[in-house]
């Protein structure tokens, strides 16, 4: 096969995350990213190394046997989001099995006693289960009308509008709508990503799905041009003096304006949004709107980078509730996107390591009776029992975990890169009345060697890449008999496990968590084990 040339065939499989293996009719083997097994498609040859082929997407001929006659989004295709909308949901749930469980077995060393393949468990919700979307400002095409919504398949400038999006609730589709309308209306330029030019970049939203709480962020460049005409907004901003009634009275009267002030003059960008924030405030919303937030960014970097952040409205701020624990979660802290798939997720992770901390509790329990020791270290908490052993929760963003295993554990410390995620991380432990949690910010690779404890158990749940080599080697010379590894990219787990286990470490136990249905990704949780020396 050569460059440039068009190929059709037959998806034969599709392995992790979304590359197609599409047979020719001559028998070659081209991998085609973004297509679904028993699909018939079209391709463009558009690299050849190695032996292997790789193709560009050209059409789909005919679906997939597999597939449902109608996807369930308005958007299917065109987005670049949900890639398995068009699969019955329990399609995908197989798919995703398979895609790790074939993962874990390339990797598995061939001395080793095999591990249990525990399957996977499914979202609580298929559609509207997202806490948080980061939608982009651009145009639908070059030169076109002003978008914001989700990047177009295969493009990295061409932005959709997503009012029908699927995988979020009503709230988020308002505050879209809204937010859209208002700025397109204004003509207000959005940032070029060639140029460098431009004012809206980004519209970050979050919402809780236990509180019904929302949360809104309008991501800006500092360079709102000097001929943008704005609607002239004579609302006053709510008074500095923070009192509630005063808020309260100024809202019911439809108006910021309180008696006895003056209305003072405005910069074009307060004008702006001022008058953003009071078309938010008029729309109807299931949830509580509870923060609208300004942020500027002039990095060139295409990501939100909090290069500081006013409260336009409220706080900035909202909480959430996972497994009878409350947490406060800020605009740029971590925090799973699916709260009710979190709670699987987190549930999966603290049974896997509570089974190993209650075992090692009533180990501890048994030594003492048999030493003959009247007070033993260890106590009884919500029918388990507690030991006191120290665990490391690594990567622990807003303290989830740490949290959730702080019951059964004498000590749980965080190491979190977010300073910001690990100052909510001691404010949720402080609301939650838990004692035994500490939170430490920095990079796991520096600040391991800090810590004056040696951890008894340790749970990783490190970003996208895995964790990095040397922090790896680290982690692994402590030597802890059990760690439970949670991974959203299944290839970084793979990789990760062939170095621990070629220190080790065995698999145990494995367990998929689907966290984002209709997408191409998975969360898995994995147990590991090695023989104490």
């Amino acid at each position: 096969m050569k460059k440039g040339q068009v190929i059709e065939g037959v998806v034969e499989r599709v392995e992790f995350p979304n590359k197609g293996i599409v047979v020719t009719e001559d028998g070659g083997r081209v991998i085609v990213k973004n297509t679904i097994a028993g699909q018939k498609v079209s391709a463009s040859i558009n690299k050849v190394r190695g032996g292997k082929c790789e193709g560009r997407l050209l059409s789909v001929l005919e679906k997939s046997p597999l597939e449902l006659a109608e996807a369930g989004c308005v958007h299917a295709g065109e987005c670049g989001g949900c890639m398995y909308q068009s699969l019955p949901y329990e399609e995908q749930l197989a798919l995703k099995a398979a895609q790790v469980k074939k993962l874990i077995d390339d990797v598995i060393a061939p001395e080793s006693a095999g591990y249990e393949f525990l399957g996977i468990k499914e979202s609580p919700r298929q559609k509207g289960y997202r806490n948080k979307m980061e939608f982009s400002f651009g145009d639908e095409y070059k030169d076109g009308p002003l978008a914001l919504g989700m990047h177009k398949r295969g493009s990295f400038y061409d932005i959709v509008n997503v009012p029908e999006c699927q995988i979020v609730d009503e709230d988020f589709r308002t505050v879209l709508s809204v937010t859209l309308s208002y700025f397109k209306e204004r003509k207000i330029s959005y940032y070029h990503k060639l140029r460098h030019t431009g004012y809206l970049r980004h519209l970050l939203v979050r919402k809780a799905a236990k509180t019904g709480e929302i949360l809104v962020d309008l991501v800006t460049t500092t360079q709102l041009n000097d001929d943008c005409r704005c609607d002239s907004v004579k609302a006053e901003r709510i008074p500095d003096d923070g009192g509630q009634k005063g808020e309260a009275e100024c809202r019911a009267a439809g108006n910021y304006e309180t008696e006895g002030q003056n209305l003072r003059s405005q910069s074009r960008e307060e004008e702006l949004l001022d008058g953003w924030r009071d078309a938010l405030l008029a729309a109807s919303y299931d949830g509580t709107l509870t923060g609208i937030l300004h942020t500027r960014n002039d990095s060139v970097a295409d990501t939100v980078t909090n290069e500081g952040t006013d409260v336009l409205f409220g706080q900035d701020y909202f909480y959430e509730e996972l497994l009878g624990l409350r947490f406060k979660i800020t605009p740029f802290s971590f925090f799973q996107t699916n709260s009710l798939g979190a709670e699987v997720l987190y549930e999966t992770a603290r049974e896997f390591i509570g089974d190993a901390l209650t075992e090692a509790a009533q180990s501890e329990a048994e030594a003492s009776e048999a030493a003959g020791e009247e007070d033993s270290a260890v106590e009884q908490s919500g029918g388990k029992e507690i030991c006191g052993k120290v665990v490391f929760d690594l990567y622990s963003g807003t303290g989830t975990i740490a949290q959730m295993l702080s019951p059964v554990a004498g000590k749980v410390i965080g190491v979190e890169i977010v300073p910001e995620a690990v100052d909510a991380a001691r404010e949720n432990a402080g609301l939650n009345d838990l004692h035994n949690c500490e939170f430490i910010a920095g990079d796991v690779l520096k600040v391991i060697d800090e810590i004056a404890d040696k951890p008894d158990y340790i749970v990783l749940d490190p970003p996208r890449d895995g964790i990095h080599p040397k922090a790896l080697e680290k982690i692994i010379r402590y030597g802890v008999p059990q760690m439970v590894y949670i991974s959203c990219k299944p290839t970084s787990l793979a990789r990760d496990l062939e170095v621990l286990q070629a220190r080790g470490y065995e698999v145990k136990k494995v367990c998929c968590v689907d966290m984002f249905p209709g997408t191409v990704h998975v969360e898995t949780v994995c147990l590991l084990s090695r023989e104490v020396q």
